[in-house]
């Protein structure tokens, strides 16, 4: 028997990513668990960013950005990127990640996730606490090697808790 419960969004768990953001010097990078496809041709996606969030400027600004698909081997700076602003400190330093640049977007992607989509804001949409970042992809980005092991090692978040996926067949 289910119980009633307070609504609430309840697609869990959700694929963790990186959201990379830069406008002329301001640059930043945002953990975000609120991501998904909304159309495949166009290639669209969809990023729920709080308008409070340091990236949310950059976004907003440049109407660009890359999205970047962790793996548990960089946990601690995922969670890095999610609880610390760009406000005070530089993610990039930080997380002593690498700049990947880009092809079609004048964003760097982040060399240590094993996938990388650079987007094109086409829509926002004010939502109440987030806005959606309606997003074409114009360049994707995928590691060879990680290809082959099947989603392994991707990150996921549910209700405070990460997960890792182990393998997909």
């Amino acid at each position: 028997m289910k119980n009633e419960v307070k609504i609430s969004t309840f697609f869990y768990p959700n694929p963790v990513i990186l959201v990379s953001a830069k406008q002329g010097t301001k640059e930043s990078i945002i953990t975000l668990s609120w991501a998904g496809t909304c159309c495949s041709d166009p290639p669209i996606v969809s990023i729920g960013v709080r308008p409070g969030r340091y990236t949310y400027s950059l976004i907003k600004e440049t109407k660009e950005f890359v999205i970047n698909f962790p793996t548990e081997t960089i946990l601690k700076q995922v969670e890095i990127c999610g609880t610390q602003s760009g406000r005070d400190i530089d993610k990039w330093s930080e997380c002593n990640f690498t700049r990947e640049e880009s092809k079609m977007v004048n964003i760097p992607s982040i060399k240590e996730c094993p996938v990388s989509m650079e987007c094109k804001v086409e829509q926002i949409i004010p939502l109440g606490t987030h806005d959606l970042f309606l997003s074409r992809i114009v360049a994707l980005h995928i590691d060879n090697q990680w290809r082959l092991e099947g989603y392994k090692g991707m990150l996921t978040y549910s209700r405070g808790k990460y997960g890792v996926v182990k393998a997909i067949k």
